[in-house]
């Protein structure tokens, strides 16, 4: 594998109307990676992806995309990445096969249109019209249509909304062979599960600036905080003589008791001692470890309250 990064971001700035939306955010994809970028409404993460796909003129910084600066959307640049957006206007009476050839006429080296549609699973609706795909079909069409090029970058916007859970298992498996054939994807989603399960690495953006990045295990690691305690207890007191390093209780209307530790190991010890002293019953009790949909739930929350752009 080169070791030139496939997507390189430095120092990338975008304003609009002398409002900043990006603020000088820097990042490295490798080739063969699968990096998602995430960011709440407003966070600057459309306006950066939009840059790399040389759909929008940055302000300032350097970008490259496979050795080539988007801004200046050239052919060659565009011939060499493919994108599936949240939704594309297909023509509901072409075939699948007819969808697919006419869209492989704009690329120079496309792939085989049969070869595709059994890649994507769609080799046995080859001669389906697109207004008799389900919802999971006409994604794969879309995720087809993005992939005709032999793209070595794809750009994947929120490639599972709306899907059942069979055809979302369906299109990551899609996602994840793209990554074994050394396609470089770059996934926007608002589906913390998604992103756990297909991204070597993400950043989170918020106010224009990236707030954390690295695997999802490096975030689990210096964002994941205390393990939450929680055990039922049908009284209207909170439970008594808890050793105090369990820390503060939270009695919640729903009659479960709960804290959070730095040291579930040592928590769960004096909590069992407890338990066993006093003849407490914890069948209930459950601990649970921050998720990725949490650490980002708390970037993004603390980091909006302080304010930041509109876009």
């Amino acid at each position: 594998m080169h070791d030139d990064p496939a997507v390189s971001v430095s120092g990338l700035f975008k304003s609009y109307a002398g409002v900043p939306a990006v603020r000088g955010i820097s990042f490295d994809i490798a080739p063969g990676e699968t990096f998602a970028l995430l960011g709440p409404n407003g966070a600057g993460k459309t306006s950066t992806i939009e840059i790399l796909e040389g759909y929008r003129k940055r302000t300032a910084g350097h970008v490259n995309v496979l050795g080539f600066d988007p801004g200046e959307n050239c052919r060659e640049f565009r011939e060499c990445i493919g994108l599936v957006l949240q939704s594309t206007a297909l023509e509901p009476e072409l075939t699948v096969i007819e969808t697919v050839t006419a869209f492989s006429q704009f690329y120079p080296e496309p792939l085989r249109v049969e070869g595709l549609l059994k890649t994507v699973g769609l080799a046995d609706r080859r001669d389906n019209r697109v207004r008799t795909l389900s919802g999971g079909q006409q994604r794969r069409l879309e995720i087809a249509l993005g992939l005709i090029g032999n793209p070595e970058v794809v750009f994947l916007d929120e490639p599972t909304t709306g899907l059942d859970p069979d055809a979302r298992a369906g299109v990551w498996h899609l996602i994840r062979k793209l990554s074994q054939k050394g396609k470089t994807v770059i996934l926007s989603s608002h589906h913390m599960e998604e992103v756990e399960a297909l991204a070597h690495r993400l950043a989170i953006l918020v106010a224009g600036k990236i707030c954390a990045s690295g695997t999802v295990a490096d975030l689990l690691h210096e964002f994941g905080g205390h393990s939450r305690f929680s055990f039922w207890w049908p009284f209207d007191q909170l439970p008594y003589n808890l050793p105090p390093a369990l820390g503060s209780l939270h009695h919640g209307h729903d009659n479960w008791v709960s804290f959070s530790v730095a040291e579930p190991g040592k928590a769960l010890v004096q909590l069992t001692g407890w338990a066993h002293h006093y003849g407490v019953n914890l069948d209930s009790l459950t601990i649970t470890k921050p998720t990725l949909e949490d650490i980002y739930l708390s970037l993004t929350g603390a980091r909006q309250k302080s304010g930041g752009p509109d876009r």
